[in-house]
């Protein structure tokens, strides 16, 4: 088995960028989720409530972070360079599910452009390195700590399982539509993750702890945003792809230990 290709999410819900190489620390890939958007109030937003999120992606830069919003059908795009919050930004109380963590305000300019394409008031926090925000106890060990994902630092799908989901959908979906990290092919049988409760990608281990339940995101187009339907939850249902009544798809991954990991690396069953 192998591992065929890495992807990170700066912004949570934004568009992400396919990496050929990728650092792996306690919270995932470096530089994952590691910015959010929020409302006023300091709750998370994603695409749940605002799908017109796909149309903005983000990428790092030496000093921070380049938002890019495109216009389906337009070639010209919009861009905003956004620096890291210095270390006496205001710090704001933002919540991801039931977690609450500080935030560093990215200043009013981020906050003005972003309000401006979604048409309310939003602000975007970047977690510090110094923030702990824990993987929650039911799974995660003393020290696993999370960004600012749903709740686990890695999501690992295979190319098998979406092959097998696939066959059943009459418009296949793009592997993309799942946001995973690190995407396997090899396993030998589709679902065949269920069974895994350790992995060796080179020098790194990662412990499976559990499915990843899947939310309304994955039936949206993940160029525009717009909904396409209940598919693939209605199918992953009828498969009986379930855990605790919500349709899932792929693995939530913990690593132990930092770690480089790239495309091609052998990843072994432990």
């Amino acid at each position: 088995m192998k591992v065929v290709s890495l992807h990170r999410y700066p912004v949570k819900s934004m568009g992400g960028e396919a990496m050929t190489r990728a650092m792996v620390t306690s919270r995932g890939l470096e530089g994952d989720r590691r910015w959010m958007m929020v409302r006023e109030d300091g709750r998370f937003l994603t695409r749940r409530e605002l799908p017109a999120m796909a149309l903005v992606s983000a990428r790092p830069t030496e000093h921070g972070l380049r938002l890019r919003h495109r216009v389906p059908g337009v070639d010209a795009a919009s861009e905003m360079d956004v620096p890291v919050p210095l270390s006496g930004a205001p710090e704001l109380p933002v919540r991801v599910w039931g977690d609450e963590v500080a935030g560093h305000d990215a200043g009013p300019a981020a906050a003005a452009w972003l309000s401006a394409l979604f048409g309310r008031p939003v602000r975007l926090v970047h977690m510090a390195e110094e923030t702990v925000r824990p993987v929650h106890p039911d799974y995660g060990a003393a020290g696993d700590r999370v960004s600012f994902a749903d709740g686990f630092p890695l999501l690992v799908t295979t190319v098998e399982s979406l092959a097998a989901l696939n066959a059943r959908l009459d418009a296949p979906v793009d592997m993309a539509r799942f946001r995973p990290n690190i995407v396997l092919e090899g396993a030998g049988a589709a679902f065949a993750e269920d069974g895994w409760r350790r992995l060796r990608v080179g020098g790194l281990t990662l412990r499976v702890v559990k499915p990843c339940t899947r939310c309304v995101i994955t039936t949206q187009d993940v160029e525009t945003g717009e909904s396409t339907g209940p598919e693939p939850l209605h199918t992953l249902k009828a498969m009986g792809r379930v855990w605790q009544k919500m349709p899932v798809f792929g693995q939530n991954a913990i690593p132990d230990g930092p770690a480089a990991i790239a495309v091609g690396d052998t990843v072994e069953v432990l």
